[in-house]
């Protein structure tokens, strides 16, 4: 169940997002936010951002190498290409 809190934006466009939610969602100074529009259902989201796969950005199944994420899928194509599979 969707629970929502309404604030105001100020005249910078700026919000302030709950402390709550924060916590919730693990959000800290200085983070990075996603701001997504979904113009078909006139919504806006508001997600913590995180890397994807260094080679095509899905977020799916990753790995951290050396401090930047790689999918399964792209490791896999990779080790095709150099006959390792």
């Amino acid at each position: 169940m969707a629970k929502g809190i309404v604030r105001k934006i100020d005249e910078l466009g700026r919000l302030v997002l709950p402390i709550e939610m924060r916590k919730v969602l693990d959000i800290s100074e200085h983070d990075e936010i996603e701001i997504c529009l979904d113009s078909d259902e006139n919504k806006i989201t508001l997600q913590k951002y995180t890397n994807g796969d260094i080679f095509d950005g899905s977020k799916n199944d990753l790995i951290d190498y050396m401090g930047k994420k790689i999918s399964r899928k792209s490791i896999i194509e990779l080790a095709k290409l150099i006959n390792l599979i």
